[in-house]
């Protein structure tokens, strides 16, 4: 390409100046391209500029810069190491200094892409300080050299036919494909989709193996983007030894760095690109019924975010029969509420059970039956279809797993997944900037090694990291306490409010104490969440950037697991509480515990812990995903981009730029969007739904329903925000999930342990069936809440700590709690009784038994399932076979004109003389390569 013949436009210094040719309207005609229209822009570096050229010899006087003035200021910005004529340098103040350095490495670091062939297009900083962009172009020989680097699989001209299932399963598809027709986005398609491309890592030694119709669209943007990534992450400069364009934009040197989406999303024009057909077809909750397009989102965005999404769209699928479950054991319970006979016990008025008060001294006596309301509430979620829909939970979890790996390698295959371990090890021995920094700064400490000449093995040790360990480990058990202490604050906040409201003098306050206790202290609960889990998450990342992990692969895992775990603890701590704590260290009447001398501990309501664990459980989850995952992620983002835009404005100065269009170009417009952080938010999310979904399921049997209609927004949200609000990502390719698939399978195992522990010790599941069949005399539950309720001799009530002022305490000689004890009478009164060490035993027995029969029954899932699809597998096979043809079959056509040519000769010299065969056999050992093929001919035929 001829620098100079591009619209008469001069280079200089590898830059195409922007101050000739006219008005920016014409030289951007698409704001994707260099303005030759022809280079694609493939990558963009933003920076702000701030400059010192207060007189100008030429042009002194003239409001707006000439011509002449800007092309010099376009000279000196490109570095070429001479002061222009015209200029006065003046003395430069600290900031200026600082400023001067930063351009001064901007000016290193893209001479030294120019270096690595890159071609670069820069704008005049025609004002005395704001932004500039520096748009990159990679050419042909830059792409192929390192798609070949990189092993990037590229289609080959080899098509081959995909062998699909027949039978049963091939009518049921195509049943199933007409059925969801309408459900269907309307993305372009593969016109034979039983025809698959044969893809090769990339080779210049084989170009003749790839269909290469233009060079210009062979390598798609994604891909384009993702080579001049590489490129900007391992060119370093010397100044302040920087090391890639990731450093330098923590240094502040460039603002960012970032591909260019493909166009506008919106707008009436006909031009139609992939993101305005994302947007159309996926990113609008309009189409929320709609199937996603993976295959177009894996294309724009890269492997790695369409594998979170098809991994979100199996896991909303799979809620849907987890929901229509959780919905009929909730009508099973509504349908059996009549016909329960301890709740009709308990509400039996006749049944005069007189209870023990609930505080000192203000609470008096008081009637099981009024508790009616809490206890048929409890039926709803503690019955035993609640059992069943636990095992049916657990085996729900372990087949969506299954179902995952399955999705996973089908994806895979299609979309050439499947020989990635050597671009992954190329991955993993990448160094991060940070590490290398640190690692530059530990050569530079030790006086006997000089950077010229140190080992280059050389890396950080264990002794180097120590401190950030230490400090890792110090702080992640500080934030640990720092949850538990927020737990046991909101148990305070419960003791005392319902001790203060019991002092009231109101009869309706007194009578909703628990009510009013409940629901405040839950609310408080989940503020708490919601604060700690961002600092949390800050907190995780400074603590996973002071342990300098080596990759950005061991960052991100570790990343992963210190914010899963603080995210954990602080999401599940008070729902652990009261499930398995609260009201188990009460003690008994005349003997309680006391918290600071004079607030007892709080007990269970009558009817269990259980209604209120699926309060508690129904509220966090529900808050954390209305607040945290919907109006976050569309407020935030929308206030970051406020306040950047008006920071913008109040630093830039208002001065006309003569070479800026009227109309923004798309780096412009996709500057003003939010970068992208990775899929980390993404993720957690959703991990943590999960986890409300399946560990503590048995007390909240609608929370599938509940995560369902979540994710059916969910989807479209994120869908959204990445088409609309975030610069486009990186691509990055990956076969899998990585580490979530770990902790998703940690959960499933989890939640076995857990809803176990839920039905034999939360709720009352054990005790009904023992008092059936050990202790009933007719084998029904008649007489079941008399026998849990144990008597108190109310005379045995500590002194001050009877009820004041009430009007039974002459008539009341005995008062009921809930435990299994000893009568007053019995000789060993108060002490538990024969009944509670049975219960405890058979409790323990069920979580034995529930936990092995449940893991047994996931196991034997996980085996009756294979991880590869049985299709998937022969065709894995059926593309090696089909490689090795291709091969063979190119290499012989590449043999036909030496074949030809011997045939040629043996036919002219048929009288067989010796000459003519010496000629043709030299020939055919010139043209072999040393190892015996004949790649050396092929290569001389097929340069570019």
């Amino acid at each position: 390409m001829d620098p100079g013949g591009l619209h008469g436009l001069p280079i200089i210094n590898n830059y195409l100046d922007g101050t000739q040719g006219g008005s920016m309207d014409k030289a951007f005609p698409s704001g994707m391209h260099f303005r030759d229209s022809k280079r694609k822009v493939d990558y963009v570096l933003a920076y702000h500029y701030r400059k010192r050229l207060t007189q100008h010899l030429l042009g002194v006087g003239s409001p707006e810069p000439t011509r002449a003035s800007a092309f010099m200021a376009m000279v000196l910005n490109g570095g070429n190491g001479k002061e222009p004529l015209g200029m006065e340098v003046i003395e430069l103040g600290s900031l200026d200094t600082v400023e001067e350095e930063k351009r001064l490495q901007r000016e290193e670091y893209e001479r030294n892409l120019v270096e690595a062939g890159l071609e670069i297009e820069k704008d005049p900083e025609n004002k005395s300080q704001g932004l500039s962009f520096v748009r990159i172009h990679a050419p042909w020989q830059v792409l192929s050299r390192e798609a070949e680097l990189l092993k990037i699989k590229m289609p080959t001209k080899k098509m081959y036919e995909i062998t699909e299932e027949g039978g049963i399963l091939k009518k049921f598809n195509e049943i199933w494909c007409k059925l969801t027709e309408p459900l269907q986005p309307r993305v372009p398609r593969q016109e034979n989709t039983n025809m698959k491309s044969l893809f090769y890592p990339f080779s210049r030694e084989k170009l003749y193996l790839y269909n290469i119709k233009d060079k210009d669209t062979f390598f798609d943007n994604a891909t384009r983007s993702r080579i001049v990534r590489e490129i900007l992450k391992r060119t370093s400069t010397k100044a302040r030894n920087s090391m890639g364009i990731g450093t330098l934009i923590a240094n502040n040197v460039y603002d960012a760095a970032y591909p260019l989406h493909d166009g506008e999303y919106e707008g009436q024009n006909d031009y139609m690109n992939e993101r305005k057909l994302l947007y159309r077809e996926w990113a609008r909750y309009g189409v929320f019924y709609k199937f996603q397009p993976i295959d177009l989102i894996r294309k724009y965005f890269g492997e790695k975010i369409g594998l979170y999404f098809a991994w979100l769209g199996l896991y909303t699928e799979f809620l849907i029969p987890s929901s229509v479950v959780g919905i009929i054991v909730f009508l099973y319970g509504c349908i059996t509420i009549e016909s329960d006979i301890p709740s009709n016990e308990m509400c039996d008025q006749r049944n005069a059970f007189t209870m023990c008060p609930l505080c000192e001294k203000f609470c008096d006596y008081w009637n099981l039956s009024s508790a009616c309301a809490t206890a048929r509430a409890s039926h709803l979620f503690d019955n035993p279809a609640t059992v069943f829909f636990s095992i049916f939970m657990a085996l729900w979890a372990t087949m969506f797993l299954e179902q995952w790996k399955r999705l996973q390698m089908r994806l895979s295959y299609f979309w050439d997944l499947t020989g990635l371990e050597e671009e992954e090890r190329r991955a993993r021995e990448h160094p991060r900037p940070e590490y290398e920094t640190k690692l530059l700064q530990k050569k530079l400490r030790n006086k006997n090694i000089t950077i010229e000449n140190s080992n280059e093995k050389e890396k950080l040790t264990w002794n180097d990291r120590m401190p950030g360990y230490a400090a890792n480990f110090g702080l992640i058990l500080f934030m640990i306490m720092l949850t538990f202490s927020a737990v046991f604050g909101v148990i305070v906040y419960r003791i005392t409010t319902a001790a203060a409201l019991s002092f009231s003098t109101n009869e309706t306050t007194r009578s909703n104490v628990r009510v009013t206790v409940t629901a405040t202290a839950v609310i408080i609960n989940l503020v708490v969440i919601l604060i700690l889990d961002e600092i949390y998450g800050a907190v995780a990342k400074w603590l996973t950037e002071i342990e300098v992990p080596k990759t950005e692969k061991n960052f991100e895992e570790r990343l992963i697991l210190k914010a899963f775990l603080l995210k954990f603890v602080n999401s599940y701590a008070p729902i652990f509480y009261v499930a398995f704590f609260k009201g188990r260290f009460v003690g008994r009447p005349g003997r309680y515990v006391y918290v600071f001398d004079s607030y007892r501990m709080e007990e269970c309501a009558p009817g269990g812990c259980l209604m209120e664990l699926c309060i508690q459980l129904s509220i966090i989850m529900l808050g954390k995903q209305l607040i945290q995952n919907n109006l976050f992620e569309i407020g935030i983002p929308k206030l970051k981009k406020l306040f950047r835009k008006l920071k913008d404005e109040r630093t830039e100065p208002k001065e006309m730029d003569t070479n800026r269009s009227k109309d923004p170009q798309q780096w412009d417009l996709d500057y003003t969007l939010e970068p992208f952080t990775g899929l980390t938010p993404e993720y957690m999310e959703m991990i943590i739904q999960f986890g409300f979904v399946t560990l503590f399921v048995a007390s909240f049997p609608l929370a599938p329903l509940f995560a369902l209609l979540n994710n059916i927004i969910e989807v479209r949200l994120d869908a959204k925000k990445f088409v609309t609000e975030l610069r486009r990502p990186d691509t990055v390719r990956e076969k899998d999930i990585g580490i979530w698939y770990n902790i998703l399978s940690c959960i499933g195992k989890l939640s076995v342990i857990i809803n176990a522990f839920v039905i034999a010790v939360t709720s009352d599941f054990i005790p009904r069936l023992m008092y059936q069949y050990a202790y009933s005399q007719n084998g029904t539950m008649h007489g079941f809440i008399n026998h849990t309720l144990s008597y108190f001799n109310v005379s045995h009530l500590k002194a001050g700590t009877q009820p004041e002022n009430s009007p039974f305490a002459q008539d009341v000689l005995f008062c009921r709690f809930k435990d299994y004890r000893e009568p007053p009478w019995s000789p060993n009164q108060y002490e538990f009784s024969k009944q509670y060490w049975a219960v405890l035993s058979a409790r323990l027995a069920f979580v034995i038994l529930f936990q092995n029969l449940v893991m047994f029954l996931s196991v034997l899932v996980d085996w009756m399932i294979p991880d590869i699809p049985k299709d998937i597998s022969e065709q894995i096979k059926k593309e090696k076979s089909v490689l090795v043809d291709f091969f063979l079959k190119e290499e012989h056509e590449k043999l036909k004109p030496i074949e030809s040519f011997i045939a040629r000769d043996k036919q002219k010299h048929r009288s067989g003389t010796k000459g003519g065969k010496i000629r043709a056999a030299s020939f055919y050992q010139f043209n072999r390569s040393p190892k015996g093929s004949f790649a050396s001919f092929s290569s001389q035929h097929t340069e570019v």
